[in-house]
């Protein structure tokens, strides 16, 4: 009896710790370039890219998008963008996070970033 009440308290203490340490922030996105774009987010303290599975967010011209991320506090998050079909013009840390770039990481602690155009 002692060890399942162990094991149980056990259970609670890491799941309330792993909540603790979880946070939700949100991108907002704004594509002002002709063309649709693409765009993951990578995380720069852990192997994670949201949406992930090989798949990604899609943002027709014109369109704006809140893109919901569930992340760990104080994680630092790098959006990369790009042209869908040309990977060579791209925004942020571009595709598979692979170039450097100013002003595009943002950590996370909840709520939202401002809105991050992307433009020509």
């Amino acid at each position: 009896m002692r060890r399942a009440a162990l094991v149980v308290l056990t259970a609670f203490i890491c799941s309330t710790a792993e909540q603790a340490l979880s946070a939700d922030v949100s991108f907002v996105m704004r594509n002002e370039h002709p063309n649709a774009v693409e765009v993951e987010l990578y995380s720069q303290d852990r192997k994670h890219v949201w949406p992930g599975g090989n798949q990604v967010y899609y943002l027709d011209d014109g369109e704006s998008k809140q893109i919901h991320l569930s992340c760990k506090q104080g994680e630092n998050i790098c959006y990369g963008a790009w042209v869908s079909g040309d990977k060579q013009t791209y925004w942020g840390t571009g595709p598979n996070n692979k170039e450097s770039c100013e002003d595009c990481c943002y950590v996370c602690e909840g709520g939202e970033t401002e809105e991050i155009n992307l433009v020509e």
